[in-house]
């Protein structure tokens, strides 16, 4: 497979992938556009990254594996993330988790956690990313229950080049409390999956050294 992204804007990246050969050639993949900082429901799903399709990024992500999923909304967030590094980096990577408490407002955006990792060195390199639950305080009542993203982003130098965003679905695990969802809230109830089979990637290209 050869695959190819172009970021037209701030707003709109375009991937394709074709895969086939003997003169055909299949597109498996296309990107969708976003609003502006909102792109993580466009882009490649993560399992095309698994074969590490040509890329001129110094670190490509191999693979995000949700860990303890699903859990209660209450719990920590764990990712075990692998990736590869074609050269070796000056500075760390930062990777950060982000959890989008309102679609209609970016103000509702919780940054759980962010973590340097380095020294960079060529090769595979795989970590586990545990960080806190988002405070249920700072989501919109209306926002805490149902459907909505989380994101997982690394950058290099203050520059994002890699964007993992996943469906997450929050709901009482007692059908009745779905129905008549409780006042106040009743966090300690609500169980948090997280659509794993299903991540959005989108990429970007970045300077490195």
């Amino acid at each position: 497979c050869v695959c190819v992204c172009v970021c037209v804007c701030v707003c709109v990246c375009v991937c394709v992938c074709v895969c086939g050969g003997g003169g055909g050639g299949v597109v498996v993949a296309v990107a969708v556009t976003r609003a502006p900082s909102y792109s993580y429901l466009a882009s490649l799903p993560l399992s095309l990254l698994s074969s590490r399709v040509p890329c001129m990024a110094a670190v490509d992500l191999i693979n995000v594996t949700v860990l303890d999923n699903p859990t209660k909304f209450v719990d920590p967030l764990r990712f075990e993330i692998t990736f590869f590094a074609n050269q070796a980096l000056k500075d760390d990577l930062e990777w950060k988790v982000i959890y989008v408490g309102s679609a209609n407002s970016e103000e509702n955006d919780q940054v759980l956690d962010s973590v340097r990792v380095g020294p960079i060195m060529p090769g595979e390199s795989k970590f586990i990313f545990e960080v806190d639950p988002p405070d249920p305080d700072r989501i919109p009542k209306g926002d805490l229950l149902g459907v909505t993203v989380v994101l997982l982003c690394c950058s290099y130098r203050e520059r994002e080049f890699v964007r993992v965003g996943y469906y997450v679905n929050s709901e009482y695990e007692d059908p009745s409390l779905n129905e008549q969802p409780p006042e106040p809230p009743q966090v300690e109830c609500i169980q948090r999956n997280i659509l794993a089979d299903s991540p959005r990637v989108t990429r970007w290209m970045v300077e490195w050294d």
